[in-house]
């Protein structure tokens, strides 16, 4: 468990100590943000703020799981280094989308199609690698879809290639589906490394208890078949004290904004962690707020679509402004009073999932 700390302490204190100095790097370079015009209003008063903030929890994450087994001489294994792998790939694309907005001086980067691409070839390496590296007979990703555990469903019953091709689609659905979900909460101050704090947190937990319940070490009926478990538990710890430090200095009023190089990351960190520790399904529910964003757009979009073609060209709007936070805003909610409420929501959804994970066990012991 030594890792585990050691992983939290150096992240928190790169969180807190490296924002500060981004902050100043930022300022002196001019690296400020770029708002739409049709948002809310009080945004405004937001152009200009430091962004790419999320290069600093990932550095973080990705130092502190370093030192972390260096200082314990403990080697690091295939499945914390594929979580981190796909963190750093998808929070690059993340990069490049924020480093066109500044160098374009606009709000908004890439186009679509260029960010779905670059986030289609990071998962699709992903993929394949997870599939690799047995010990023991276990991978670090299994070919079964998982709720609290693998269930029955095994696309490697397609057949040998098949069951590869249908795998690397569930990966990539899922990592898309987590990527863009954080990316869509964070537009208030606070809100998406809040909750991602709570997520991440629940997931440091889930890992831990894995690792004291393996079917490595515990002959019991309900043990978990997670290769890595452990090390899993020192990137979930590191990931969540990166955001605490970061959170420092992004609640309301935010002197930095992490952009989407870290919003994009920490949802491919999300994705790595559920498929690593066998709760793919789970992840719906422990990250229920970034679900919640993420249908009020596809809902505000289908609707304005559906309504447009029968009122010959007219749409009408579900919300006032998607991502759905935005439509609070405008109904007259502070912003501090929406990012709270949205935390209390993260906070139930995260509760709930962790319900559900333990209930299973009980019931299955």
């Amino acid at each position: 468990m030594k890792l585990v700390v050691i992983g939290a302490l150096v992240a928190l204190f790169i969180g807190l100590v490296g924002t500060r100095y981004f902050i100043a790097l930022a300022r002196r370079e001019g690296w400020g943000q770029f708002v739409r015009d049709d948002g809310p209003t009080t945004h405004h008063t937001k152009r200009g703020t430091p962004q790419m903030g999320g290069i600093v929890i990932i550095a973080g994450s990705v130092i502190g799981y370093a030192l972390a087994h260096l200082l314990t001489w403990d080697p690091p294994t295939a499945s914390g280094m594929l979580v981190l792998f796909l963190m750093v790939g998808i929070g690059f694309v993340g990069f490049l989308d924020d480093w066109t907005k500044i160098t374009h001086e606009r709000s908004l980067g890439l186009r679509s199609r260029e960010k779905l691409i670059g986030q289609t070839f990071v998962a699709v390496i992903f993929a394949i690698l997870a599939t690799r590296f047995s010990r023991g007979g276990i991978t670090p990703a299994s070919y079964r879809i998982s709720f609290v555990r693998d269930t029955w469903f095994n696309l490697a019953l397609a057949g040998p290639v098949l069951g590869v091709i249908l795998f690397v689609l569930w990966a990539n659905l899922m990592i898309t589906g987590t990527s863009n979900g954080v990316n869509l909460t964070d537009g208030l101050d606070g809100q998406a490394p809040g909750a991602c704090v709570m997520v991440f947190g629940a997931y440091l937990l889930i890992s831990v208890w894995q690792f004291n319940q393996n079917c490595q070490s515990s002959t019991s009926s309900t043990c978990y078949n997670v290769r890595d478990p452990l090390d899993l538990a020192v990137v979930a710890a590191c990931v969540t004290g990166a955001c605490f430090g970061f959170l420092w200095w992004n609640a309301s009023p935010a002197k930095i904004i992490m952009g989407d190089s870290g919003s994009l990351g920490l949802g491919g960190a999300l994705a790595g962690l559920a498929i690593m520790t066998r709760t793919e399904l789970l992840v719906i529910i422990l990250g229920g707020l970034f679900v919640f964003e993420t249908v009020s757009v596809i809902l505000q979009v289908g609707y304005f679509k559906a309504t447009k073609r029968r009122n010959g060209g007219v749409g009408k709007r579900l919300f006032r402004m998607t991502p759905v936070h935005h439509h609070f805003e405008l109904l007259g909610w502070d912003q501090v009073t929406v990012t709270i409420r949205f935390w209390i929501i993260c906070g139930l959804c995260v509760a709930a999932g962790l319900g559900v994970f333990y209930a299973e066990w009980v019931v299955g012991a």
